[in-house]
């Protein structure tokens, strides 16, 4: 979990020349403690949201908004931590931006940590929160402190804790997760090894006995079964994995490889490298039992289905499986049900409806082409789940250009295998393509057109979550063509001639913190504001204050979107001492440093403290992305006045940009000539 400043990432869309103002804490925080009895507790942290703003769970993947962070003062001297804090179920969207899914709350948050008490005569437990909440177009960090009073008994029990369970914490996404489980189990359906048991099975049921009514009947209890034995083990690895193996999952570099390596074998297996199979003892005993007939036979035959179509059908689920654990413990429940339902309703239906069994397609060698095309997608998702380990560890392993490399040769070979030109060992023969078969090759190729342009830099946002970041690409034309026309600008061929070359485009001393901290387009300037001023003074230049932070979305957009102007970018590296403030960074201050904040009285001990302190008491404000263009003559503690223009915040108008650096410039000249 991390630790750290919380702050409000707030910028104002359309927010053109006001000053930011300082944001009000839009989230109400409750606490209580419940006794679980020997000396266990829970913990309930409830913040109750005003309506349009989010927050962002402490589990969201890294590389995104801040995650909440959650830390005890006397955690280890009092009591002890059972488990890792819990939460609802978030709602989850792709962030084009940030190039991940972004997991958050609205209206109500809740935490839950269990703790264990050592000490008797403990008596209450202090810590603080540090959390990001956004409102469309405003982002903002805020962090508090809390102290939670244990009950002297049972004065708080576990049932009204539960009580407080916020309904508005379900998700839609366990609905897409249901239908995409689902989709899986018609996949399932046209494996070989299931597909031609439908007949099957059905006439079982319709030649076994007299009465159709009560053949109809089993035949409904038959695929109830199967939903039941699927959702079991739904149900089973829920209650195995728990929140806390949830998140060990999703961050840990040892699941997501050993789900790689699982993946690559599910191919192989589709691809007829050899076949998945249970213990024969297993599937015979199952069998046995089948034949005893009734309602006791019904269930047994669909428990023989379920293992005999293991072969086919195992990676499918595995892989359904594999996606629930990686979200809440509802996940694997929803995913089997869904799953099971799409395998049930044929047998179901057909059992019903007996007569339309003659317009079932005969079965062939299509259905083996199903397994292989299910195999290269299988190939393709397995490299997503190594993709995580290598960003999250930094091994350097899938460059964005290699990992799309591999999906282009991937899909490249599905779009042959599709039409006839590669064929594996159980294929039949391939006399012509079908009208079906043509279709999805056509949009298999058109798949892989599209993805080759993102060797070269192109940002494939329909792809976003699925790749790594752009900025691990070496080959990126974007920014070799801006690379080029900022050179260009400063050898002085720029709009309107602005542009110059000169030795005070270069820092005057080594930037603090550059070892870790960067400026967007490869700018140089700084990270410390009293160093930026000096060299501002130094080099008789205005200072451009940028208060950023590295999860906020709508900082990142204006980097992308205007600050790549080739003439805002010369304005920057000429005309500008530039210096970034991070306000949510983590980098822990020598003690030499450390300072009590005359704002809230509170101890600064990391750089992202200090910045945002700095920015509320100077600038009043704590929203980010806030720009602010400043004489370096300033002195004092009453910036204000030596502020040259109207701070800026979240704003797309590239012109209004451009005009707001070039009045701050001519402010800047007249105040000093």
């Amino acid at each position: 979990m991390k630790k750290g400043l919380l702050i409000f990432w707030a910028c104002i869309l359309g927010l053109f020349s006001a000053n930011a103002q300082q944001i009000e804490n839009p989230t109400k925080w409750s606490y209580s403690a419940a006794d679980l009895g020997n000396g266990e507790y829970e913990l309930v942290l409830k913040a109750t949201l005003t309506p349009g703003w989010t927050i962002y769970s402490m589990y969201t993947p890294e590389g995104g908004p801040l995650q909440t962070s959650l830390t005890f003062e006397n955690a280890g001297t009092g009591f002890e931590l059972v488990g890792k804090a819990a939460e609802g179920e978030p709602k989850k969207k792709m962030d084009e931006v940030f190039g991940v899914e972004v997991w958050y709350f609205e209206n109500i948050y809740m935490i839950k940590q269990k703790i264990k008490v050592t000490d008797a005569a403990l008596a209450e437990i202090k810590g603080a929160l540090e959390f990001q909440v956004c409102q469309e177009g405003v982002c903002v960090l805020f962090d508090e402190e809390f102290s939670i009073p244990l009950p002297g008994g049972a004065s708080a029990s576990k049932a009204e804790v539960k009580a407080e369970e916020p309904e508005s914490q379900s998700d839609e996404s366990l609905w897409i997760f249901f239908w995409a489980a689902f989709v899986g189990g018609l996949a399932a359906v046209i494996m070989p090894c299931v597909f031609p048991m439908i007949p099957m099975t059905v006439s079982f049921f319709m030649h076994s006995d007299a009465n159709k009514a009560k053949a109809k009947a089993k035949a409904l209890f038959f695929s109830l079964s199967i939903i039941a034995i699927y959702t079991f083990l739904g149900v089973i690895i829920s209650v195995l994995i728990g929140p806390d193996f949830i998140n060990w999952l999703s961050t840990n570099w040892i699941p997501n490889v050993f789900f790689f390596v699982i993946f690559l074998a599910f191919a192989a297996s589709f691809f007829g490298a050899f076949e998945i199979v249970l213990p024969s003892w297993l599937v015979n005993k199952s069998d046995k039992q089948a034949d005893k007939g009734g309602y006791i036979g019904a269930f047994f035959m669909a428990f023989t289905l379920v293992l005999v179509s293991f072969s086919c059908t195992a990676p499918i689920v595995g892989t359904v499986l594999v996606e629930a654990a990686r979200g809440s413990v509802l996940r694997p429940i929803i995913g089997m049900l869904g799953f099971s339902l799409a395998v049930a309703l044929p047998f179901g239906f057909f059992a019903f409806f007996p007569s339309k069994l003659s317009n079932l397609p005969k079965s062939g060698g299509w259905l083996n082409s199903v397994k292989v095309v299910l195999g290269f997608i299988e190939v393709a998702l397995g490299f997503k789940f190594l993709m995580v380990a290598d960003q999250v560890y930094h091994w350097g392993l899938l460059d964005r250009e290699i990992y799309i490399a591999i999906w282009i040769a991937n899909f490249t070979l599905m779009g042959l295998y599709l039409i006839g030109k590669i064929r594996f060992r159980h294929d039949s023969d391939l006399a012509y393509v079908g009208t079906g078969r043509l279709a999805v090759a056509l949009a298999t190729f058109t798949f892989v057109i599209y993805l080759i342009p993102g060797m070269f830099g192109a940002p494939l946002k329909a792809l976003a979550g699925y790749l790594p970041p752009q900025e691990t690409i070496d080959f990126d034309i974007n920014r070799i063509v801006r690379d080029n026309a900022r050179e260009i600008m400063r050898s002085g061929v720029a709009v309107g001639g602005s542009a110059r070359t000169d030795a005070s485009a270069t820092p005057c001393e080594d930037p603090k913190y550059a070892d870790f901290l960067h400026l967007a387009h490869g700018l140089n300037g700084y990270f410390d504001y009293e160093q930026a001023l000096r060299c501002a003074q130094a080099q008789n230049k205005p200072l451009f204050i940028d208060f950023t932070g590295h999860g906020c979305v709508n900082c990142r957009e204006m980097e992308q979107s205007v600050w790549s102007d080739p003439r805002i970018l010369s304005m920057l590296e000429n005309e500008y001492v530039v210096v970034a403030l991070y306000v949510d960074d983590k980098k822990t201050l020598p003690e030499s440093e450390w300072y009590t904040s005359e704002y809230d009285g509170k101890m600064k001990k990391t750089l992202g403290k200090k910045n945002a302190d700095f920015q509320i008491k100077y600038f009043n404000s704590n929203a980010q992305p806030n720009y602010i263009l400043l004489d370096s003559h300033a002195e004092g503690k009453d910036l204000e006045k030596y502020v040259l223009m109207p701070a800026r915040g979240h704003d797309l108008d590239r012109d209004a940009f451009y005009n707001f650096l070039k009045q701050g410039l001519e402010e800047y000249k007249k105040r000093n000539q």
